[in-house]
């Protein structure tokens, strides 16, 4: 086992919360800081920098997650919506295709590559945020019912035609402990050639 540190405490406790509700232990100003600050630290190639991330709080987290619920025109369940909802925000997660699209064109010799990097770039901010969340105290989950959510999501957090949707991210008070997943055989996962 590895020496503990902040940053694998922080990974060992983040899991997937779906039992959350409003009340959260910071203030909506220190929240929004926290994004801030994740999003700067965060790495990408080339420092391109094409994540883009929305927070959505208050009465906007109820539209939001009502429209969502509108959008699958009940083939999600409301009880499933409900639970996201209930939620004191959400962080959605986007790629700047325009900025994306102009690192392609400047760097001709790599382009193929900046849509995989640009993926890579926003994959570590997702887990970085969801990590400093739970070391908050803040339970959250990653979703992913774009691309039938994306016209709504645009709509109601008037997104440029530019942002692709990537994922959701609601959060909020950890209500419940999610019950312990069962993982591999860490020998099934890893592989060391000497």
């Amino acid at each position: 086992m590895i020496e503990e540190n902040d940053m694998f405490k922080g990974l060992e406790k983040r899991r997937s919360y779906y039992n959350i509700g409003k009340n959260i232990p910071i203030s909506d100003e220190e929240l929004i800081q926290l994004v801030e600050d994740v999003t700067l630290a965060v790495p990408d190639a080339f420092n391109i920098q094409s994540q883009r991330v929305v927070v959505v709080l208050g009465a906007e987290q109820d539209r939001l997650w009502d429209g969502i619920y509108d959008a699958f025109e009940g083939k999600v369940t409301r009880e499933k919506i409900d639970s996201f909802k209930s939620g004191h925000g959400t962080i959605l997660y986007f790629t700047d295709r325009n900025t994306v699209k102009e690192i392609q064109k400047n760097l001709p010799n790599y382009a193929e590559n900046f849509d995989t990097w640009s993926q890579h770039s926003i994959a570590m901010l997702q887990i970085s945020l969801w990590t400093e969340l739970r070391d908050k105290e803040i339970g959250a989950s990653l979703q992913h019912y774009n691309p039938v959510i994306d016209d709504v999501v645009k709509e109601i957090c008037h997104i440029p035609d530019s942002w692709e949707l990537v994922a959701q991210m609601p959060f909020g008070e950890i209500l419940e402990e999610p019950e312990i997943k069962e993982k591999l055989a860490i020998k099934q996962r890893v592989k060391v050639v000497r």
